[in-house]
């Protein structure tokens, strides 16, 4: 497969006009990671993923005719090993791992410009691309810092974040360059082509409704956002007098900010992250959880592309999942708390390269549980 991607960006034999306009780009990245779980684990060993996604983006008004349109395509592909199988976290330690590997259509929406200010996306669609998003913790690799932990374990088979997308339409409105609001229903159950089920066309598992609002411009971000199903899902622990599962609805809230404190254009910047979101708790172990950090760019004088980030991440689990730890003779903690140091550089125009150190203390939301620390060697290939 990864040769045919391959093949099909080399040899891609659309008119030169299509290019030479910039009517449609087409990008192939290939993230590899080398994970070694040094310490804490049930069984120390190394482990490679592979992330590749190939994407095109269209000008759908000068391509076709269809003004104010734009569209995107994102197929993927995942390979390699599972490392939180021996680091035993509940957060997960690497964003690309996946339980079981496929080629999938992740994402493919057609966006309509609305007026000046609006916009309305349909199709299969990353929630975690617009929603509770922050950019400055971006080159962190633990899961915790994409969508929040009490989200994104929510679902029948997870919202629609990596590495399956559901069916959705997305609102946006934008207040001059300074403010914005914008809303999304999704299919409750998320499930893309190239899945074993496929895409859900059903929606049996009803809606995941979602909104977000907040000021956002360089160097600053405040936003804050509220998430709800429609349909009633198992209780994650309680049950009725028949052993049945009590039937909750999922819903939450979340606050996201960030903060560019120097720096500017060409110049070595500093920015600070903080977030934190709140779940029923009914579900999912997780009742909520927190995030913060910083991140550095233009770190090194003359090496405008590196960067070193540090996060902290904490994911707080419900009474129900502390109780089950109790049954099960652990003694639980209240949460899982992760630090992440991460740097990034780019060696070649199509060639980045990260190393990254993880330490998770409470693994498992088990109280004085051995930390585990896992190191990271990340390299992204681009063309």
């Amino acid at each position: 497969m990864k040769r045919f991607l391959f093949a099909l960006v080399l040899g891609c034999t659309l008119p030169d006009y299509v290019f030479a306009q910039r009517v449609v780009d087409v990008h192939l990245v290939e993230t590899i990671d080398v994970v070694s779980v040094a310490r804490g684990g049930d069984r120390e060993r190394t482990y490679v993923l592979d992330d590749t996604h190939l994407t095109a983006d269209a000008d759908l008004a000068r391509l076709v005719g269809w003004q104010g349109a734009t569209a995107h395509v994102d197929v993927m592909s995942t390979m390699g090993g599972r490392p939180n199988g021996a680091a035993g976290t509940l957060q997960g330690v690497d964003s690309i791992e996946v339980a079981s590997h496929h080629v999938r259509l992740f994402e493919a929406w057609v966006e309509q410009r609305i007026g000046q200010h609006s916009t309305v996306r349909a199709g299969a669609y990353d929630l975690n691309s617009e929603f509770y998003v922050n950019g400055a913790a971006g080159l962190l690799l633990s899961p915790s810092f994409g969508a929040g932990s009490e989200l994104a374990a929510t679902g029948p088979n997870g919202p629609s974040i990596f590495p399956s997308t559901a069916l959705t339409v997305r609102v946006e409105h934008r207040f001059g360059d300074i403010a914005y609001a914008r809303a999304a229903v999704l299919n409750g159950a998320a499930g893309c082509l190239g899945d074993p089920h496929g895409l859900d066309f059903s929606f049996r598992d009803g809606l995941l409704l979602i909104g977000e609002a907040g000021i956002e411009r360089p160097g600053l971000k405040i936003a804050g956002g509220y998430w709800r199903y429609t349909k009633r899902h198992d209780d994650y622990t309680e049950v009725d007098a028949d052993g049945v599962p009590l039937q909750r609805v999922d819903h939450g809230g979340y606050a996201i900010a960030e903060l560019q404190l120097t720096g500017g254009e060409g110049k070595r910047s500093l920015t600070v992250f903080g977030r934190a979101g709140m779940s029923g708790g009914a579900a999912t172990p997780f009742q909520g959880g927190w995030q913060a950090g910083f991140l550095v760019e233009r770190l090194i004088a003359g090496r405008p592309d590196s960067q070193a980030s540090f996060g902290m991440s904490r994911g707080v689990t419900t009474p129900g999942y502390r109780a089950v730890l109790l049954d099960a003779g652990a003694r639980p903690s209240r949460a899982e708390t992760s630090f992440e140091l991460t740097y990034s550089d780019q060696l070649a125009t199509w060639l980045t390269v990260q190393p990254d150190l993880q330490f998770i203390a409470d693994r498992g939301g088990v109280e004085k549980a051995r930390g585990v620390v896992v190191g990271t060697l990340r390299l992204t290939i681009a063309f």
